[in-house]
């Protein structure tokens, strides 16, 4: 005959073994849900010392703006428990090259790197995003979605592009312009604390929902980043031949009429320029 006592301890082994149980079932879906994804982000912070990034005039320097909401998504994805590595910290310059190689150093992060647009025509504004691989598609898609979905500019979609950042990196990686310095409204908005950290916080929630975007095409945003639907792009890594053609015979042109003036270094300085937007 069971005593009291024996009943007891026969009710808290049981409770203790549900306990457990769930426990278990809980930690091997989790483990389940996180296997393979990347808990380390690379943040690159477009420009940086003698870059200040834009175009020749332009107002704001997008080398600050740049840096300063790198540093805020930083601390955001951190509170979330990611592993945060910044290709720069300060105001300093880091080569496309260098900036690589500290991505390629992390085999199993993600990259992004934060940029702002500029242009000769006041008007033009929007968010973009762009990335290369494959295998980055559904992190642009999801960066894309909940910036531009946050922000009140315009959404100028997403793109395919070959920026060296973008081609040379092994592991997904997204380049995200967060609007024209150029434009008196976007740069009013840049200028402002609570805008940047805004795009800090739509920026890891892209990061934080990648594994949620789906193929399926909903016009609702559902700021919980579930069922994120995939984003059509355009591919500008595709050029016409007849387009291609004309291009060879214009820098031809071009070349003959200026490589007698040109110094030394500018065009290596206006690839790297077209290379990281």
């Amino acid at each position: 005959m069971l005593t009291n006592s024996h009943r007891h301890h026969l009710f808290t082994a049981s409770l203790l073994m549900a306990f457990l149980g769930t426990f278990s079932t809980a930690h091997a879906k989790r483990a389940s849900q996180d296997s393979g994804s990347a808990t380390t982000v690379v943040i690159d912070a477009g420009h940086g010392g003698h870059d200040r990034g834009g175009i020749p005039g332009q107002r704001v320097a997008e080398k600050d703006m740049t840096l300063d909401v790198a540093q805020r998504l930083k601390r955001v994805l951190a509170a979330s428990g990611y592993r945060v590595v910044m290709t720069r910290d300060s105001d300093v310059f880091v080569s496309l090259g260098g900036r690589v190689a500290i991505a390629n150093s992390y085999p199993n992060a993600l990259f992004v790197c934060i940029h702002f647009n500029s242009a000769n025509r006041m008007g033009a504004g929007g968010i973009e995003t762009y990335f290369y691989s494959r295998d980055s598609l559904p992190l642009a898609s999801a960066i894309h979605y909940f910036v531009a979905g946050g922000a009140p500019s315009s959404n100028r979609g997403v793109r395919r592009r070959g920026y060296y950042v973008l081609r040379k990196t092994n592991i997904p990686a997204v380049l995200v312009e967060c609007g024209f310095l150029t434009n008196p409204t976007e740069a009013a908005y840049a200028q402002t604390t609570s805008y940047r950290q805004k795009l800090a916080e739509e920026i890891a929630a892209g990061v934080r929902g990648r594994n949620s975007v789906t193929s399926a095409l909903t016009t609702t945003r559902v700021a919980t980043g579930e069922n994120i639907p995939l984003q059509p792009y355009i591919d500008q890594t595709k050029v016409a031949k007849s387009e291609r053609h004309r291009s060879k015979r214009s820098h031809k042109k071009s070349t003959r009429k200026k490589s007698s003036s040109k110094p030394a270094g500018s065009e290596t300085k206006a690839a790297s320029k077209d290379q990281e937007g």
